[in-house]
């Protein structure tokens, strides 16, 4: 049985705890990187012309991703984030409308110091019910 830690990290606090994640569970790692690298004005929630916000407020926003992990013969799959927005962020549904994730069990992870994991859970779950995920936890 294979495992795999997926994650998007901004700031550097989702990877620590993916890497964490990853040692624990005996699970491989692969970093989501985005091909257009978000910038400290990119996140600028406060700025509604900020990059993140424009992503928020359109539904079908999907930032393109740098590489995508291998997921063959993959079993097991963390996916970890921070929340934006009290959500995920849209790189996230890019990651699942690319990866194939049939017969994969999935677990959601979310870094926030104050919003939690369940209005993300809800929305992948609705927007992806096809995949098999099983939990999610704020971090």
């Amino acid at each position: 049985m294979s495992k795999l830690v997926v994650y998007f990290s901004f700031s550097g606090v989702t990877a620590k705890k993916a890497k964490k994640l990853a040692k624990k569970n005996s699970a491989d790692i692969f970093e989501l990187k985005a091909k257009i690298p978000y910038t400290k004005a990119d996140v600028n929630w406060r700025d509604k012309k900020s990059r993140n916000v424009l992503e928020y407020n359109d539904e079908t926003s999907r930032p393109e991703i740098e590489e995508m992990p291998d997921l063959a013969g993959v079993d097991e799959i963390w996916i970890g984030y921070p929340i934006w927005w009290y959500t995920h962020p849209r790189i996230i549904n890019t990651f699942f409308d690319r990866a194939d994730l049939t017969g994969k069990k999935i677990h959601l992870f979310a870094t926030s110091s104050v919003t939690g994991i369940e209005g993300s859970v809800k929305e992948l779950k609705e927007s992806y019910p096809d995949a098999d995920i099983v939990d999610g936890k704020r971090l």
